[in-house]
């Protein structure tokens, strides 16, 4: 589906990726995370175009993603910040949004209807909560059916209750073969959805593991408690 080979990238003389190579499959959902700085987001806007690496290489469906642009249709992104024009309203942006698309594919408005933005399309962006542009995000990055969807912190900021309709979308899509990256800080979140785990630190990948792996090698249940467990036992590695 994806797959990333020897990328790494600097911006300056700070080196953000550092000869990163992974494969990602349909059907998978998988946790990208570490500390800030660690490199994901420059992993995720490699993946997106929108960050050349300067060596290695990123293939899409086997073919390489350098010079193209239309592999993008198949990828969903949800920002952890989205950022629109202040004085259009919710109904515009959606509008506007399938009008650059100019897509035949049948919509996927669950989200729409499940969040009841379709009754605030008179709303101004500029009025809006985090939590409700947050909304408008999720919308936009499922409306149009991708093949992958690429969410980043997606429930931060959103309530209980849309969170958790935000988590069995996740989790219908996945089931339908989707591949699913998500990066988050609140790995509590991530229990009932993932089913990989990647951790990055000083722009490495330190470990890639199938959760129920994870989990049997710590003997933990919660994915929180088992990372905890694997980075203490790296620090003492280190120590000794």
């Amino acid at each position: 589906m994806i797959e990333i080979k020897n990328i790494s990238k600097k911006f300056g003389k700070l080196t953000v990726l550092k000869d990163i190579n992974l494969h990602f499959n349909k059907g998978e959902c998988i946790a990208l995370i570490g500390p800030n700085g660690c490199g994901k987001t420059t992993l995720i806007k490699s993946i997106l175009g929108m960050v050349l690496p300067d060596s290695g290489a990123i293939d899409f469906n086997g073919k390489s993603v350098l010079g193209d642009y239309l592999y993008r249709e198949n990828i969903g992104y949800m920002p952890q910040i989205g950022r629109y024009p202040d004085n259009m309203t919710i109904g515009q942006i959606i509008e506007m949004i399938k009008k650059i698309r100019n897509s035949n594919e049948d919509l996927d408005e669950d989200l729409l209807k499940e969040f009841e933005l379709d009754k605030m399309f008179d709303k101004q962006m500029r009025t809006l909560s985090g939590g409700t542009t947050q909304k408008v995000s999720a919308v936009l990055a499922f409306l149009f059916n991708p093949e992958v969807l690429i969410l980043d912190e997606p429930t931060a900021g959103l309530d209980p209750l849309a969170s958790e309709i935000l988590k069995e979308k996740i989790i219908r899509e996945k089931e339908k073969g989707k591949l699913i990256l998500i990066t988050s800080h609140l790995l509590s979140e991530l229990d009932d959805l993932i089913t990989e785990i990647i951790f990055m630190q000083d722009g490495e990948v330190h470990f890639h593991k199938k959760v129920e792996a994870l989990k049997a090698e710590t003997k933990e249940e919660k994915i929180s408690k088992a990372i905890a467990t694997i980075l203490k036992d790296k620090r003492n590695e280190q120590i000794n």
